[in-house]
């Protein structure tokens, strides 16, 4: 999946466009909610060798915030990895190349429902 198509389906069903906050990591995107402005998935561009992969190439990835219990089942997954600048008990980074696309959609509803409180 590319950034792209995840900004498409969060703008269908959740109305959110990225927001982009920082200069220095122009490419990095803030999706939240517009109510309570709580974050919900953050798409960034970083170096493999930053998730304890082995090359320099940046990829593309997402953090969403999920259930303690599923980030440990997911981290065992291929395609998922400690959260990147992130809490690692509550999120999660997906490569999202390597993920299917209706699962990442999954993970982005539940992280919604999860910070809409």
């Amino acid at each position: 999946m590319k950034r792209e198509e995840i900004f498409k389906y969060v703008e269908e069903k959740y109305t959110s466009q990225p927001e982009y906050l920082w200069k220095k990591y122009a490419h990095y995107a803030v999706l939240r909610h517009s109510q309570n402005r709580k974050w919900y998935a953050i798409v960034m561009d970083v170096k493999k060798e930053n998730l304890g992969l082995e090359g320099k190439e940046v990829i593309d990835i997402m953090d969403v915030k999920l259930d303690p219990e599923t980030v440990d089942i997911l981290q065992s997954s291929e395609g998922f990895f400690p959260a990147y600048h992130m809490n690692n008990s509550n999120w999660i980074s997906i490569d999202i190349a390597t993920v299917d696309s209706k699962q990442i959609c999954n993970l982005i509803d539940a992280s919604f429902d999860l910070t809409a409180k």
